[in-house]
């Protein structure tokens, strides 16, 4: 993989599915509760999927959506995440946005997301979040959306494909998707270790990455 944003932003078809799995010897192979990444999967994406040349971790915002009722802002924790040896070289806005989605804030995997807000009122929901986010990051700057299924009716759902599409409309490029696996490598198989908090046989999370672009 390129370990640039640069590099990646130039990437002209959508790369392959990845999986990860954390290291045999990971004490913490599950996320804590309310939470959709545990944290070797954080430490990975700031050192090898967006890391610097020479593996310093990139800096990145963490934010954690949980509702998208109206003044959802105003609700969302967020956690910078940087070293002290950026120093004076932090960038001024985040070059990677984070947003880890809480099973309960997805949209049914019947509904549409609208392609804008009433005229004149803020956009509320997820088109909201997607165009205030495109205005937050800079040209090709990444957004990272993790999240995982839920389960609705005794049968387990995933509206990946709606949220893509929003992220579209307000003009993200989709580039990849992870898979990030709730377990750890024993011999030949996977042992779970699965979140306290989470949905009856989800045993794994998903992290879509996007690319802000910019029409001239």
């Amino acid at each position: 993989m390129p370990n640039s944003t640069t590099s990646r932003s130039r990437t002209a078809h959508p790369l392959p599915t990845t999986i990860w799995c954390p290291d045999s010897d990971e004490p913490n192979a599950a996320p804590i509760p309310g939470a959709v990444l545990p944290a070797w999967a954080i430490d990975k994406i700031r050192t090898e999927f967006v890391g610097r040349p020479d593996h310093r971790p990139v800096p990145l915002l963490k934010i954690a959506i949980r509702d998208t009722a109206p003044g959802m802002d105003a609700r969302i924790p967020a956690t910078p995440f940087s070293t002290p040896d950026d120093g004076d070289d932090a960038p001024a806005k985040p070059s990677v946005l984070l947003a880890e989605l809480h099973p309960d804030a997805l949209p049914a995997p019947s509904d549409d997301l609208p392609t804008g807000g009433r005229p004149g009122m803020p956009e509320d929901g997820w088109p909201g979040f997607f165009h205030r986010a495109h205005r937050l990051l800079p040209d090709h700057g990444l957004l990272l959306m993790a999240t995982r299924q839920r389960r609705e009716s005794g049968r387990l759902t995933h509206p990946l494909g709606t949220l893509i599409a929003g992220a579209r409309t307000a003009g993200f490029r989709y580039l990849q998707h992870i898979v990030i696996v709730y377990g750890r490598p024993v011999g030949d198989r996977l042992a779970p270790a699965l979140p306290a908090d989470g949905s009856r046989g989800v045993a794994h999370c998903d992290l879509i990455a996007l690319s802000a672009i910019r029409h001239t």
